[in-house]
């Protein structure tokens, strides 16, 4: 059993106020004896109302100022981070939406640079972002197994089972679910259906205010909601097993029921 902690925050247009606000975060999260804390896409600064070149002039590489501080943050408080940032890319005007896992031991152990820009209902991401060229192995952590996802992926069937094939027993998928009608029970469902199709556990921290509608979720292998916060901002807690992914995948064996000669 590893507790994790779900951060649902509202990024300030600030970079260094953000990372103010995830480092308290991250050490409420470790007072609270959590293993691993998971951020909300968009969590460095909320870019509504900026010009793509002026995202990407405040973006940053990898390894720059804002993961090496949340690296150290990392270390010190001895706990999994899992957040994101706008990553420079080689564009003026473009950067990638990225996910990365920092260890306890502060080295970045996985990054992901989303994949499935979300180009839809009146919103273009492509105008500001590049899409991915794939995903990204996943890295061990105390709550299991972890593959990480960004927001509009959990869309995409394939993508989900693609990590649980590569052995996923966590999906974490930071997001930043825009508003609108009937988008909430879309996202509520979406989440239930990763975890459900895979027998894993989806943690998905959201982003709350500004554009988006919150709703940090946590579901577990068989579908039940372990967490919601609606609207709250703040760090949650909720108990994850890899026992348990293992159970229900002997009873329901879903990986090993495909048949992809037919399909």
């Amino acid at each position: 059993m590893a507790r994790v902690g779900v951060a649902q925050v509202r990024a300030p247009r600030d970079k260094a106020k953000g990372l103010e606000a995830v480092l308290g975060h991250i050490g409420r999260a470790a007072s609270m004896r959590c293993a691993l804390v998971a951020f909300p896409e968009y969590m460095m600064f909320y870019a509504g109302g900026r010009t793509a070149r002026e995202v990407a002039a405040d973006a940053e590489p990898i390894d720059g100022p804002f993961v090496r501080a949340i690296s150290r943050a990392a270390r010190e408080r001895r706990i999994h981070v899992i957040g994101t940032i706008y990553e420079k890319s080689a564009r003026a005007d473009r950067v990638y939406d990225t996910a990365f896992h920092v260890s306890p031991a502060g080295r970045t152990v996985a990054t992901y640079q989303k994949a499935h820009l979300y180009d839809a209902l009146g919103t273009k991401e492509s105008g500001m972002l590049l899409r991915g060229r794939g995903l990204s192995r996943p890295g061990r952590t105390p709550a299991g197994t972890a593959g990480l996802l960004i927001c509009y992926d959990l869309r995409f069937p394939e993508a989900s089972r693609r990590l649980a094939l590569d052995g996923a027993e966590v999906l974490v998928a930071p997001s930043a679910w825009v508003r609108g009608p009937g988008k909430e029970s879309q996202w509520v469902a979406l989440n239930r259906a990763r975890a459900i199709e895979n027998g894993c556990y989806v943690i998905a921290p959201a982003h709350v205010g500004n554009a988006y509608c919150g709703r940090s979720l946590a579901v577990d292998p068989t579908g039940r909601v372990l967490l919601d916060m609606k609207k709250r901002q703040g760090v949650a807690a909720v108990d994850v097993s890899p026992s348990v992914v293992r159970r229900v995948r002997r009873a329901m064996p879903l990986l090993k029921s495909r048949r992809p000669d037919i399909y």
